[in-house]
């Protein structure tokens, strides 16, 4: 490794803590009020509405774990969570104990995921691929476990977003005055990362997909794609 890019990956680590130990288990309080376990719940009821009963969910870096719990709660499919870190893992496993849902959390890299080619009808990322250091790897990888005419969905934060449209999704979160203020910080800092429409385009086109739908809206950018037949 050239002494450039060790700087580089140093400065990356040191920006974008590892999520693991105490890191990990903050950022789990934060995503776990009632304001968005009641969101997780209507999007888990939204991306799974038209899958058939028995289908195979794969949710990547799912964290915690909430949402891929709220889409095993529905009681109809197989949830496997794939997380990089150690502790999200640990975190995610007995969430989903107490839940009393079956979910198969494990870890691994979204870049090697360790399951079949065609495993899974439907894919879903939720904040996490804008951390994603190898973003066209990373979609080729959706795109082998994914089988023939399967969907991805990935929702990120948008670029476009505002400082408005950021303080009203934290807002929403009911964090308390402490945590909603470094939250609004974390998201600004975020959104500077975040990848523009055009470039996640680009991203899509030299990746397996191809092609993709793109639907911006206030913090969230949403990318729909899907596995040919």
């Amino acid at each position: 490794m050239s002494l450039e890019n060790g700087v580089a990956l140093q400065q990356r680590r040191f920006l974008v803590p590892e999520m693991e130990g105490g890191v990990a288990r903050w950022y789990d309080r934060q995503r776990g009020t009632e304001s968005q376990l009641a969101t997780y719940r209507k999007q888990a009821a939204q991306l799974t509405a038209h899958l058939p009963e028995g289908a195979t969910i794969l949710e990547v870096a799912p964290g915690p774990g909430h949402h891929a719990i709220e889409m095993a709660r529905r009681g109809r499919f197989h949830v496997t969570g794939l997380d990089i870190s150690h502790t999200m893992v640990e975190i995610a496993r007995d969430k989903a104990a107490i839940a009393g849902v079956a979910v198969d959390f494990q870890r691994g890299d979204v870049t090697a995921m360790p399951f079949a080619d065609g495993a899974f009808d439907l894919i879903v990322c939720h904040a996490a691929f804008k951390n994603f250091r190898q973003p066209v790897r990373a979609l080729d990888e959706m795109h082998r476990v994914l089988r023939p005419g399967g969907r991805a969905v990935i929702q990120d934060l948008s670029q476009d977003a505002t400082p408005a449209d950021i303080a009203r999704e934290v807002d929403g979160m009911n964090l308390g005055t402490l945590n909603g203020a470094v939250t609004k910080f974390i998201l600004s800092w975020l959104r500077r990362r975040a990848l523009p429409t055009a470039q996640f385009e680009r991203l899509i086109a030299e990746s397996r997909f191809r092609k993709g739908e793109l639907v911006a809206d206030g913090v969230s950018l949403e990318v729909r794609l899907t596995r040919p037949m």
